[in-house]
C-alpha cells in the first residue's frame, strides 16, 4: 500500500501565512478593566516613557496536558507483530476485520472478484498465495510474554516481534480466544522485558483521556489521544461484545496495541475500527481490561480459556411480557429454557424464571447475565437471585464449564492439536483398523490421526497410525493430556518435548523442539 500526502496549494499556504501573522498580531491585545486612568499591558510603557524589548507572556489556555512522559514511560514495552503464513486459493477474498458486518462488505467481495485473476482450468489446481501480516502488541510479562489480537495471530506459520529497542525475534503462541479476538504470545529475549501494568476499565468514564500506541499501517510506534467515546457497544464481533469505543485516532495495524488511561494503564486492547474510507474516522473499539485480564491469564495458565456456563436460554423482557408474568420493570434476563443435565437443570432453575441478580450484582439484560457468568471459575459456586412467579429468590447454583467453539468441533471430530507441532490426535480406541502395536493394548495412549506436512512432528518423522504413550514423562490416555503436557512444558521452559511412540516395528522415544513455535 502506498501513501499520498495531500498537497497543499501555494495560495491556500499565503492565505495560512495571513492568518497566522495576523493571530499573531493580534494575541498581544490586552483588555484590561476601567479605573479612570490610562492602563498598560505587562512588558508596555506609558506615552513618554521608553519600552524596553520584553515579550509579553499570554495567559494559558485550561487544555489538557501533553503525554508525552507518559509515551516515554509506557512506549518500551509496546512491540510491532509480524506474521507470515500461507493463504489457501478460497481464503483470498476474505475480508479484513474492520469491514466484516459493515455495508461495506458486499462492495469488498464483489471488488476482489473482479480483482481475481481467471479462473483454473479443469486440470489446473487453485493455488494459495503467501501472505504477510503486521500488527500490534504489548508486552505483560518481564518473561516474555505478549498480547495481541487474535485476529493478528489467526493461523500464520511464524510470528515475529519487534522490540521497542529493534531486537527482532521469534515468538510462539501461547494461546488464542477467538470468541474476545485476543492472543497470547512468548518471545525468548535472554533478559527480563519491560512491561505494562492492567488498569481498571470498570472506572473509566465517558470523556476520559485515554491514549492508543501501536504500528498503524506498519509505520511504527505511533501515540494518539483521544477520549472514550462509549462503553458497552456490541458491534456483532461475538458472543461477549463489551467494547470501549473511542475517538483516539486508530488505524489497520493498530490491532493488538494497548489504550491507556491517564495513568499509563492498559484499560483496553484495541480491536477494531468502523472504517468506511479504509482509515480512521473517529470510531475505535477496543476489548476493556477488565474481560481482557482474565482471559489472558488463563491463556499463560492453560493455553485455554476457563469460561463458566450455566445452560439457559435467555431473552429480553419487553412491556408485555413485564405485565403478563407481574414483573415489576423490564430488568432481568428471563429464562426461556433450560438445557438438559446443565447446571442450571441439576439447581432447579426452570423455563420462565428471570435472573435479576448473581453474587449480588444486579442483572438487568440477558447480555449482561451472559458475561457475568462468563467469567466466572468453573465448579465454582454462585448465588442468582430470581423471580418466579412473582416471588424473589436466591438459589446456589454450581458453574459448569463451557466449552470452547474450537474444542466443540475437535471434539466432533475427535481429534485435538497440541499447540502449533502439527499433530491431529484421537483417542487411541479409534485407531486405524490396520494399526498392530507391540505389547500395548489399543485402548491405551493417542492416537495420531494426522500429521500436517512440514510441522515440527513431521520433520522428526511422526506418521499417522503412531500411539502416543507418554508425553513429557507422563502417561496419556486422551488428547487432552497430550495438550495439557505440552502446555506444561512449554510453561516450565523446557526447549522440547518428549513423546514415547509405538507403532508396528515397536516403541521408541522421539523429542519434538518447542522454542520458536507459533
Amino acid at each position: 500500500m502506498s501513501n499520498t500526502l495531500n498537497k497543499t496549494p501555494c495560495n491556500r499556504k499565503v492565505l495560512a501565512a495571513g492568518l497566522l501573522s495576523l493571530a499573531l498580531g493580534t494575541s498581544a491585545l490586552t483588555v484590561l478593566p476601567f479605573t479612570g486612568q490610562a492602563q498598560t499591558a505587562p512588558g508596555q510603557s506609558a506615552p513618554g516613557q521608553s519600552t524596553p524589548d520584553t515579550a509579553i507572556t499570554l495567559p494559558r489556555q485550561a487544555g489538557p496536558v501533553g503525554f508525552g512522559d507518559l509515551a516515554a514511560r509506557v512506549a518500551p514495552a509496546v512491540v510491532r507483530v509480524t506474521v507470515t503464513g500461507e493463504a489457501p486459493a478460497a481464503a483470498v477474498a476474505e475480508i479484513p476485520p474492520e469491514l466484516r458486518g459493515t455495508p461495506l462488505e458486499p462492495f469488498f467481495r464483489r471488488f476482489q472478484q473482479q480483482q481475481r485473476p481467471g479462473q483454473p482450468g479443469p486440470r489446473q489446481a487453485p493455488q494459495g498465495r503467501a501472505r504477510m501480516g503486521q500488527g500490534s502488541g504489548f508486552i505483560i510479562d518481564a518473561a516474555g510474554y505478549i498480547v495481541t489480537n487474535n485476529h493478528v495471530v489467526g493461523d500464520a506459520a511464524t510470528v515475529r516481534v519487534e522490540l521497542a529497542d529493534g531486537r527482532d525475534l521469534p515468538a510462539r503462541v501461547v494461546g488464542r480466544d477467538q470468541q474476545t479476538d485476543l492472543a497470547l504470545l512468548k518471545v525468548e529475549s535472554g533478559s527480563p522485558l519491560p512491561t505494562l501494568t492492567w488498569g481498571d476499565s470498570d472506572a473509566t468514564r465517558v470523556g476520559d483521556w485515554v491514549v492508543a500506541m501501536g504500528n498503524p499501517f506498519g509505520l511504527g510506534g505511533s501515540v494518539t489521544a483521544g477520549i472514550v467515546s462509549a462503553r458497552g457497544r456490541q458491534i456483532g464481533a461475538g458472543p461477549y461484545d463489551d467494547f470501549i469505543q473511542t475517538d483516539a485516532p486508530i488505524n489497520p495495524g493498530n490491532s493488538g496495541g494497548p489504550l491507556f488511561n491517564g495513568n499509563g494503564e492498559v484499560v483496553g486492547i484495541n480491536t477494531a475500527i468502523y472504517a468506511p474510507g479504509g482509515g480512521n474516522v473517529g470510531i475505535g473499539f477496543a476489548v476493556p481490561s477488565r474481560m481482557a485480564r482474565h482471559v489472558i491469564e488463563d491463556l499463560q495458565r492453560d493455553g485455554v480459556v476457563a469460561r463458566g456456563w450455566l445452560g439457559v436460554a435467555m431473552q429480553p423482557i419487553d412491556s408485555e411480557l413485564a405485565a403478563a408474568l407481574r414483573l415489576p420493570n423490564q430488568r432481568g434476563a428471563l429464562v426461556a429454557s433450560v438445557e438438559p443435565d446443565s447446571p442450571a437443570a441439576r439447581a432447579g432453575l426452570r423455563a420462565g424464571d428471570v435472573v435479576v441478580g448473581l453474587e449480588g450484582k444486579e442483572i438487568g439484560t440477558p447480555r449482561e447475565l451472559a458475561l457475568a457468568v462468563a467469567e466466572l471459575e468453573p465448579e465454582s459456586r454462585a448465588t442468582f437471585t430470581l423471580l418466579r412467579d412473582g416471588q424473589r429468590t436466591e438459589q446456589a447454583v454450581t458453574i459448569g464449564l463451557r466449552a470452547q467453539p474450537q474444542q466443540q468441533a475437535e471434539a466432533q471430530q475427535e481429534a485435538e492439536r497440541p499447540g502449533s507441532l502439527g499433530l491431529r490426535l484421537a483417542p487411541a480406541q479409534r485407531a486405524l483398523p490396520n494399526s498392530k502395536l507391540q505389547g500395548q493394548d489399543a485402548a491405551q495412549g493417542v492416537q495420531v490421526a494426522g500429521v500436517d506436512p512440514g510441522s515440527v512432528a513431521a520433520s522428526r518423522g511422526v506418521r499417522p497410525g503412531d500411539v502416543i504413550l507418554r508425553a513429557g514423562g507422563r502417561e496419556v490416555s486422551s488428547p487432552r493430556d497430550v495438550m495439557e503436557a505440552v502446555a506444561a512444558a512449554r510453561r516450565e521452559g523446557r526447549p522440547a518435548i518428549a513423546l514415547q511412540l509405538s507403532r508396528e516395528s515397536g516403541n521408541a522415544f522421539v523429542a519434538l523442539p518447542l522454542e520458536g513455535q507459533g
